[in-house]
């Protein structure tokens, strides 16, 4: 059975992820790593979508089977962006988008995108760049929850829906014009790549820090780094290690005083673990 990734978008509505892959699964695919595309959180139900989403899954590792989560935060150059309110979000968002679907197909990836959840622009940004980048055996899914269930689920309520809820991924009919037309792939490259100039010195520099930290870390701290990166509170990495939270909470302080030097902040700064998550999400992948 060939292996796949799952792409989702997702806004505050965390059971759009795992009702996606539930139903995936339950087909008879193999899904090995699932993506889940996001905005920066601005309000709490966001953020607790994301605490919810990664507590699915544990040592990468998903309800017992081998599948990775990968929380991939839409950027326009080094910033997470927060909406899309104009037309230069929505480019820096197709442009995130697109270079994140060619590097999965470039690898090699099956891709099955699931465009149901968060803003809507974003559903709409990605198929546009599925449709330049997708060949004929990737899927492009929305999701149809029955109006009762849907606002059981609400805001991760429910995280699995039983086979009777009538949840169900319906396909959505899609031309893959680069597959046809490979040119029109090219044409999207020179936009990619100047923007990929722009910031690659900043990307560079940003991983020589986080690697400066990881360098000066013991291999418990860098096991809690790990965990926060990926999004996980701190109780849950203390649950996931089996210690207690004040030991999380000195490693996660040690963490934090390294990160302080190498970023040159003020002693004094207020950070948390949504910071060592910001900085790191990305390099630890």
């Amino acid at each position: 059975m060939t292996s796949s990734t799952l792409v989702v978008t997702m806004g505050g509505q965390a059971q759009v992820v795992t009702f996606a892959l539930d139903w995936l699964l339950a087909q008879g695919e193999r899904v090995d790593q699932v993506i889940v595309l996001h905005l920066r959180p601005k309000d709490a139900r966001s953020e607790r979508a994301l605490q919810q989403i990664t507590a699915e899954f544990s040592n990468e590792h998903y309800q017992g089977r081998l599948c990775r989560l990968r929380l991939f935060a839409i950027r326009d150059s080094n910033q997470k962006l927060a909406d899309i309110q104009n037309e230069a979000d929505a480019d820096a968002t197709w442009q995130t988008v697109y270079r994140l679907l060619r590097s999965l197909k470039l690898q090699g990836q099956t891709l099955h995108l699931c465009i149901a959840g968060g803003r809507r622009m974003m559903g709409l940004l990605t198929l546009s760049a599925a449709m330049l980048l997708c060949g004929h055996q990737d899927r492009i899914w929305h999701m149809y929850t029955p109006t009762d269930y849907l606002e059981r689920a609400k805001n991760g309520a429910i995280m699995h829906a039983a086979p009777e809820a009538g949840v169900r991924l319906i396909q959505v009919p899609v031309m893959p014009w680069g597959a046809y037309v490979p040119a029109l792939r090219d044409l999207a490259q020179p936009a990619a790549k100047v923007i990929a100039e722009k910031t690659a010195w900043l990307d560079e520099a940003e991983q020589a820090r986080c690697r400066a930290v990881e360098e000066r870390l013991t291999d418990r701290q860098r096991e809690v780094l790990r965990l926060l990166a990926a999004g996980h509170d701190p109780q849950t990495v203390a649950k996931q290690l089996s210690i207690t939270l004040t030991t999380v909470n000195s490693h996660k302080t040690a963490i934090l005083a390294e990160c302080r030097i190498t970023w040159n902040l003020p002693e004094d700064s207020w950070l948390t673990y949504h910071f060592i998550r910001e900085k790191f999400e990305h390099y630890l992948l």
